[in-house]
């Protein structure tokens, strides 16, 4: 029985150490594990920075960028006359407030349209002759007067001038 007891202890104590050497293995591996976490989480954080960073630059080019179209409208709007800027596909892409008060569209009702196709009481024929000789010359065109009708159907002298703009 001693006998049996002993080869039972042996064979109990291989197991233990076995068990034991898998733990080591498995906590090996788990330092590894938090190491490369640890490494992960490093490079992330400097990831975090970096973004944050750009988002501060971001956000200060951003109120560089309002500042200056907030100042490009206030000159636009105080300009005593209407001022329309068109891209080269045709579109308004300014319509100030002079414009707005000669012909009773919101700047908002007309960007991004084809300034041609909008509903106003400019002849369109000789505005668009005016337009497409800046276009082709690259050069100022005019003035031209033009008959009109503005918002409040009164009929009008329109002296259009059209000047490329410098740049994109």
């Amino acid at each position: 029985e001693l006998q049996s007891t002993n080869e039972e202890l042996e064979t109990t104590n291989e197991e233990l150490q076995s068990t034991n050497d898998e733990l080591e293995t498995t906590n090996e591996e788990l330092q590894s594990t938090n190491e490369e976490l640890e490494t992960t989480n490093e490079e992330l954080q400097s990831g975090n920075e970096e973004l944050e960073t750009m988002n501060e630059e971001m956000r200060a080019r951003t109120t560089e960028l309002d500042e200056a179209r907030n100042f490009l409208e206030g000159v636009l709007s105080s300009v005593a006359a209407a001022v329309v800027v068109i891209d080269a596909e045709l579109s308004v892409r300014s319509w100030n407030k002079g414009a707005e008060e000669m012909w009773g569209l919101r700047a908002d009702e007309v960007h991004n349209r084809n300034f041609f196709t909008l509903d106003f009481g400019l002849p369109t024929q000789r505005a668009r002759d005016i337009v497409q000789a800046s276009i082709e010359t690259g050069r100022k065109a005019g003035p031209v007067e033009i008959e009109a009708i503005n918002r409040i159907g009164r009929t009008i002298t329109c002296s259009i001038r059209c000047s490329p703009l410098e740049g994109d």
